[in-house]
């Protein structure tokens, strides 16, 4: 018996030692004390006060839902930004595990420009084969002068240029895509100098975006 009622004695000082009263300062100017946050001075700051009457902590204000809102944004923003941190360090990493050195970085460039210079060189020699092509055409052309053109020639004609059409539309392109592949690698190029240089992975952000071709008229307008 004795020792329940110890027990119960001991329970009851430990959940006082442990419980807390809320004061505050409405709006009106009163003192409010509760043994919970007080709703009156939710907008407030509450302290939180131990048995004695020592602070236990500062409780702050609660939040409006604007208020709220621009919180969880802000955090939305830190999250995003620590990603994006993560993947620039990832990103640097694979940048200078691929490319050690400038020459493996010449050597990347070299291999990614080669096909689609070869694809330069074959549409300028097809451009050539048309060109000669024409020639005849051109002559046949020049004897109706004044004349309907048969409608064989005219079609041999039109055939031809939709032909040179194509073949410059497609050097165009690959001329394009020389320039960015040439701006992709210029801007690894430069962040690689500074990792190599012993800049730490991640320490420059996320890597610039290569500036895209300068954008051409088409044929005829």
């Amino acid at each position: 018996m004795w020792r329940c009622l110890a027990v119960l004695a001991g329970f009851v000082a430990a959940s006082s030692a442990h419980a807390a009263i809320y004061s505050c300062v409405d709006g009106s100017g009163r003192r409010l004390t509760s043994d919970r946050p007080i709703v009156e001075c939710a907008t407030r700051e509450q302290r939180m006060l131990n048995t004695d009457g020592s602070v236990r902590q500062i409780v702050p204000p609660t939040m409006t839902p604007d208020e709220r809102a621009e919180a969880d944004a802000k955090e939305r923003q830190a999250a995003a930004d620590r990603v994006a941190q993560q993947d620039a360090m990832r990103r640097d990493r694979n940048l200078v595990n691929r490319f050690p050195n400038d020459a493996a970085h010449m050597k990347a460039r070299e291999a990614a420009l080669d096909d689609v210079r070869k694809g330069v060189a074959f549409s300028q020699g097809r451009l050539a084969e048309l060109e000669r092509e024409r020639k005849p055409l051109l002559d046949e052309q020049e004897f109706y002068k004044g004349r309907k053109l048969p409608a064989k020639l005219r079609q041999q004609l039109d055939a031809n240029d939709a032909a040179v059409a194509a073949q410059k539309s497609l050097v165009q392109n690959q001329e394009d895509e020389i320039v960015r592949i040439n701006n992709l690698y210029d801007v690894e190029l430069e962040r690689l100098k500074k990792l190599w240089a012993g800049a730490s992975p991640g320490s420059m952000g996320a890597l610039p975006a290569a500036s895209a071709p300068p954008q051409r008229k088409a044929a005829g307008k």
